[in-house]
Formats: C-alpha cells, sequence, structure tokens
C-alpha cells in the first residue's frame, strides 16, 4: 500500500468523523427546539419539584419526604459528611462514574475520561445531594405536579439505582463528594455522548409528565422549555 493511499484512507476517516461530529453538533441544537408537551393527568398539582443545574449537569429536586416517598430511608443523611437530618429537599441525577469521581472541576478533565464517558466505556453513578431550602433563579426552576405524576417520576428515578441482594442502594465510598451535604451511589446504564446527565434529567420529565425537549444531551435544552 503506498503512502498516497495510505493518506487517502486517513484523510477519509478524518472526514467521517469530522461529519459526525457535526452532525451531532446540529442534531444538539435542534433537537432540543421540538418540545414534547405536559400531560394532565386531571389531580391536583401539589408537590413542588425542581430543576437545578450547574451550569452543565441537571439534577432533579424533590421533598426529602412527603406521604408517598422518604426518600432518606433509601439515601440516607449518615451517608454524607454532615450527617445532619433537617434537609428538605434532596437533588438526584445520573452520570459518568469517571466525571463524578475523577473530575471535580473542568481542569481536572483527562482525555482518557472524556472518551471512556463519549464511547460508552465507563460505569455510571447517582450523585444524590441534600438541600435545606431552594430559591428559583436561572439555574433553577420549579414545577408543580401531581401525586400520580410524583409516583411515576420516583419509579423512573429509582430505578436507574443499582441494588445490593437486599434491595438496597449501594453507596460508593469514596472521598470525592463535592461537599459535606452529598453521596455518590451506583447506577445501571452507560452514559454516551448520545445519552447524556441530561438526556437522564429531561427523560425524568417525560416520566412525571412534564415538558421537555424531544431529545437534549445539554442542560440548555431543557431549561430553554421553562423560561
Amino acid at each position: 500500500m503506498t503512502v498516497k493511499i495510505i493518506l487517502m484512507y486517513v484523510l477519509k476517516t478524518i472526514g467521517i468523523i469530522l461529519g459526525l461530529v457535526l452532525i451531532y453538533v446540529l442534531l444538539g441544537l435542534g433537537l432540543p427546539f421540538i418540545s414534547v408537551s405536559a400531560k394532565d393527568d386531571g389531580q391536583k398539582k401539589e408537590i413542588p419539584i425542581y430543576i437545578y443545574t450547574n451550569g452543565v449537569h441537571t439534577d432533579i429536586v424533590m421533598p426529602v419526604k412527603n406521604d408517598l416517598q422518604d426518600w432518606s430511608l433509601k439515601i440516607p443523611f449518615a451517608n454524607t459528611k454532615s450527617k445532619r437530618t433537617d434537609y428538605h429537599y434532596i437533588g438526584i441525577g445520573w452520570g459518568d462514574k469517571g466525571f463524578y469521581l475523577d473530575t471535580p472541576t473542568w481542569a481536572d478533565l483527562k482525555l482518557s475520561t472524556a472518551l471512556k464517558a463519549a464511547f460508552w466505556l465507563s460505569d455510571s453513578a447517582m450523585h444524590c445531594t441534600y438541600y435545606t431550602t431552594m430559591k428559583e433563579g436561572e439555574d433553577c426552576k420549579m414545577i408543580m405536579i401531581s401525586k400520580g405524576q410524583y409516583e411515576n417520576l420516583v419509579k423512573y428515578i429509582e430505578n436507574k439505582f443499582d441494588r445490593d441482594e437486599n434491595g438496597n442502594f449501594i453507596l460508593i465510598p469514596t472521598n470525592a463528594v463535592y461537599s459535606d451535604n452529598d453521596a455518590f451511589y451506583d447506577a445501571q446504564g452507560t452514559y454516551s455522548f448520545m445519552y447524556t446527565c441530561n438526556t437522564w434529567s429531561n427523560n425524568a420529565l417525560k416520566a412525571a409528565g412534564q415538558k421537555a425537549a424531544l431529545w437534549t444531551p445539554t442542560d440548555f435544552g431543557i431549561f430553554q422549555h421553562y423560561k
């Protein structure tokens, strides 16, 4: 095989990769504008939930306890550094385990971590964060949902947790927590550029019968429907 033929194959490969990247970017910019409408189940909207973003990653925030669910029984306060029991809300997000545990800031991002996350090569985790209060803003939007919608949301979220032989969520023992009010748990599924943390949150809203993007890899794709 001559150098010319090798070069031709290399250029074709680069062209294919760039083409796929361009298609992904266009889909990531376009599909989020296609809205999935909220579904009214006819029940009273009495439970507040929140969508919260840190600028990249979105969480679904819910009351710690109501008559339908007590998250503290499955995600114990004792698994946080503070061990406080006076929190009123819990935020739950799904994502790549390597990103969560090995990349506390963007400056810590390694190429190997990014490639594994993008191409289905690493495990996933649930990040659970307790809050005392929630405040609406550009990074946080409140939604009122019904009991039936909340039950569907809880089922969707619980199904993403890995469980031990006793059915309990599996705590990840690590010091790589972000503060004194959070903890990580093993999760099901594999992160990829097609199914990101924000895709998971967007699907959580769909499960709860709320407005959402048709598909989105970004937090912007979710929040634009809640302006």
